[in-house]
């Protein structure tokens, strides 16, 4: 492969000296280069992070160390499954109590609404038979009720009467004989029991009527009144508690069929995440721990997670896999002038690996962005003829050095020899009197404290520097 000539250090000085604060103006070659570090990323990189959706505690069993080689179907990193399998068979469990639950909340619901109309049937009947026994003992019942109370006092009265009238009427008799038979005195003395007997009786009743109409027939009016009103109450209530609590029974199996799938969903997501537990290499190449990405090897604190036992992050990249059959770009880094002056002409150039300064790899920029990142750097890719028998590891550094501007004729000055106004860039000229002159001239590119002049100065003339 042929080398690149080195490139010099400094720009030809295309003004001779003639004494100290004058210059005379020559035609040189003018060259501008620039020199900046880059690191060699391949162009090919499987970025490995925890997509995990329902499972977040992840710790590490295994991980291959950081640039091992690895071959097709080695495990890269592998995480401890007891805790996630306990959480799938508990979940399985869960789901299957789940749809016990479900199945008998839908049985419960079809119950509910299939004896509903039967309980309210039976309610309305309550309500309507309490009513009707109110109304009839207020009209009918309670009069009837005072009215056989008083027929039975009466009757009780009468039998007393009867007794009382038919012992004055044996005792009459029987005082009439001169002597009294023993079966007389038997009969006076059962009359003379029936009648105290009788006394007694309407005693008794006279009791009870009293206990009846003052006591028993108002708390019996009493009881219908507020069976009557207790009974429409819960007819009321009923009415309304029913489809509501058909609407809660539906509402609450819906939500036991939305926690149903949803739990049924991320058990599907715990198994999903079960799959995400070993990292494998889909091909021969190496292992990176942290991400390569956007031209940066990164790794900072995930150092402390990726090791035995660690808890690594999820959706972050953890391990970065390079395929050995990939190509290596160099990607740099640049400040704003240099991408500038890059970004002209798309130039070629030369890089120096790290250690092997007697190597020149041929580089071509690829692409160059054109807005900096975050830090205010403009990132640019440089494609790599690299020499086939050289090992290149991913993230090894090179100097990349440019030739971004060059005239093989052109009229160089210090840069101090310039001065600024309002008629633009100008220049004191030494006229052949002694005499001095301000001369206006169009200034070029300027590089390490030369600047080019593009027009108003010819070969030969005297630059006198301040």
């Amino acid at each position: 492969m042929a080398r690149i000539p080195s490139l010099p250090l400094v720009p030809v000085m295309l003004a001779a000296a003639l004494h100290a604060g004058e210059v005379t103006v020559e035609f040189a070659p003018f060259v501008i280069h620039q020199s900046f570090p880059a690191t060699a990323l391949p162009d090919d990189v499987v970025l490995f992070s925890l997509k995990a959706e329902a499972w977040s505690d992840f710790e590490i069993k295994t991980i291959a160390a950081h640039g091992s080689k690895v071959a097709k179907g080695d495990v890269l990193l592998e995480f401890d499954t007891e805790s996630i399998d306990r959480k799938i068979a508990d979940s399985r469990n869960a789901l299957e109590v789940s749809r016990l639950a479900l199945a008998q909340a839908e049985l419960d619901l079809k119950q509910l609404k299939e004896t509903s109309p039967y309980k309210l049937e039976a309610l309305k009947r309550s309500a309507a038979e309490a009513k009707e026994a109110n109304e009839h003992f207020i009209e009918i019942r309670r009069k009837a009720d005072e009215e056989k109370i008083e027929q039975s006092l009466i009757r009780y009265r009468q039998q007393l009467e009867n007794a009382a009238e038919e012992l004055r009427q044996l005792t009459k008799m029987y005082e009439a004989d001169d002597l009294t038979e023993e079966t007389e005195e038997i009969i006076l003395t059962r009359q003379k029991n029936a009648v105290e007997a009788a006394e007694f009786a309407l005693r008794m009743e006279i009791l009870d009527q009293k206990r009846m109409l003052e006591v028993m027939l108002p708390r019996e009016a009493v009881q219908l009144a507020e069976a009557d009103r207790d009974a429409a109450l819960l007819l009321a209530k009923a009415e309304q508690d029913i489809p509501r609590a058909i609407q809660i029974k539906e509402l609450e199996l819906e939500a036991m069929k939305t926690a149903f799938v949803r739990d049924g969903d991320t058990l599907k997501r715990l198994e999903a995440d079960r799959a995400d537990f070993a990292f494998k290499a889909p091909a021969e190449g190496w292992l990176y721990h942290g991400s390569i990405e956007n031209g940066r090897w990164t790794l900072g604190d995930m150092a402390k997670t990726l090791v035995a036992r660690g808890n690594p992050p999820i959706r972050k990249p953890l391990v970065s896999f390079i395929p050995a059959a990939g190509e290596f770009a160099l990607t740099a880094f640049l400040d704003e002038a240099t991408a500038r002056g890059i970004g002209r002409n798309k130039p070629a150039g030369s890089a120096e690996p790290a250690g092997r300064e007697d190597l020149s790899i041929p580089v071509t920029l690829t692409s160059l962005m054109e807005t900096p990142n975050g830090d205010g750097l403009y990132r640019a890719d440089f494609k790599a003829e690299w020499p086939k028998d050289m090992a290149i590891a991913p993230g090894a550094t090179a100097t990349i050095r440019l030739i971004i501007y060059q005239s093989e004729k052109a009229i160089v000055l210090p840069e101090n020899a310039f001065t600024y106004g309002a008629d633009d860039w100008a220049v004191s000229v030494k006229l052949a009197d002694g005499k001095t002159e301000r001369r206006k001239v169009k200034r070029g590119r300027v590089f390490d404290k030369q600047a080019e002049v593009l027009s108003g100065l010819e070969p030969g003339q005297v630059i006198l520097l301040p």
